[in-house]
């Protein structure tokens, strides 16, 4: 699926991969204050993984598009999802599972996500989970809507 570029406003921060979701969770509240307290527009949230180390740190960011650019300060910035063809998967509950589905998916199709091996981790060029459905109102984890967009490369 192609998808256009899109302004976001987020914060990035590196965590060991146990415990990321609770620091997800807690990023999510401190940025929806954030927006609030500035009455900042914007459209869903999303958790993106720019560097995936399993056994190590994790580079992340909790974030939420904009329908345009804003500036951020020393803690929240301004960013893209960039455009480009994406491999895309919606599911409700069972993330482990539908990312490696949609992981699977990709492989075994041929094409190629636009990732790169680095001394960090797997660096991926965009790699997210949209939350379709809105954390703050529904505080059940396992009913959420979540989209998993992966990047592809070109070509």
């Amino acid at each position: 699926m192609e998808r256009d570029a899109r302004h976001t406003l987020g914060i990035r921060v590196r965590t060991p991969f146990r415990g990321m979701l609770a620091v997800r969770d807690a990023l999510l509240a401190e940025l929806h204050e954030w927006l609030t307290g500035r009455g900042v527009e914007h459209g869903a949230a999303f958790f993106r993984l720019h560097v995936v180390d399993m056994a190590g740190v994790m580079d992340v960011e909790v974030g939420v598009t904009t329908p345009t650019a804003h500036g951020g300060d020393d803690r929240v910035g301004p960013g893209t999802l960039p455009a480009g063809r994406y491999a895309s998967l919606t599911h409700v509950d069972h993330a482990r599972r539908a990312n490696r589905a949609l992981v699977e998916w990709i492989a075994g199709t041929g094409l190629v996500p636009d990732r790169a091996d680095t001394p960090e981790g797997d660096a991926f060029g965009c790699r997210y989970e949209m939350y379709l459905t809105d954390p703050r109102t529904e505080r059940m984890k396992t009913k959420w809507r979540v989209r998993l967009d992966i990047r592809l490369r070109d070509g």
